[in-house]
Order: C-alpha cells, then structure tokens, then sequence
C-alpha cells in the first residue's frame, strides 16, 4: 500500500524560529522507521537549536542560505546541499536570507513532531 501526501494538505508545526510540515511518518501513515517533513526558518530566523537523543537527521536544502552550526562544525546551507546530524548532536539553523530557508528533513527512527518544544528532548 502507497501512501500520498499533498504538501499543501499536511499538518504544520509552528516551532520556534521555523514551521515544520509533516509529510510522512507514523502519525499519518504506515511509515514505521522514519519521519520526513519540510522546514521553513524565514529569513534572519537564528532558533537556539536543540539535541535529538534518538534520532539521525539529515537535511537537504531546496531553496534559499544560512548555516548548520554544532558544538564542533559549521556546513554552510544552499540549495542541493545534503548534510547528516548525528544522534544526540546539538544542532541549530540560521537563515540569512533575503528567501527563506526551505529544507527536506528526513529522521530515523521517526520523531515526535514538535516534541522538542513540549520539554520531550525531540523535536523538529
């Protein structure tokens, strides 16, 4: 069994500095081993950032340039950039603009969407 989703019929999540649209996961599919969703930091959004305790992340930039800033290294953001976030790596996204930052974000295992921001130490 396929399953399709619409952007523009997905849930978005309205998290510091960013929304994020789920496009597949569990919540809304038969996924079981991964999330994929899009984020969207406006131009000039600098979120504090956050840690995932069990997920691997890895981003890839459709639209506009900024940053990917851990503890230990920087990877410079533009389109058709791919970069992997290890499990448990403090991580924050700056946009410069003047477009937004538009990235496809993909999670193993899958993540509680937003739950970084409820205090869960996951999130988006």
């Amino acid at each position: 069994m396929l399953k399709s989703v619409r952007r523009s019929e997905a849930k978005v999540y309205h998290l510091p500095g960013r929304d994020w649209t789920l496009l597949i996961g569990p919540e809304n599919s038969p996924a079981k081993h991964l999330t994929v969703s899009v984020t969207v930091f406006p131009a000039g959004s600098k979120p504090s950032g956050h840690v995932h305790e069990a997920e691997e992340e890895t981003v890839y930039v459709i639209s506009g340039h900024g940053r990917l800033v851990t503890p230990d290294d920087t990877a410079e953001l533009e389109p058709g950039v791919a970069v992997w976030i290890p499990i448990g790596t403090h991580h924050a996204t700056e946009s410069d603009g003047p477009e937004p930052l538009e990235m496809v974000c993909v999670f193993s295992p899958p993540i509680v969407p937003g739950g970084y921001e409820r205090g869960g130490g996951q999130g988006a």
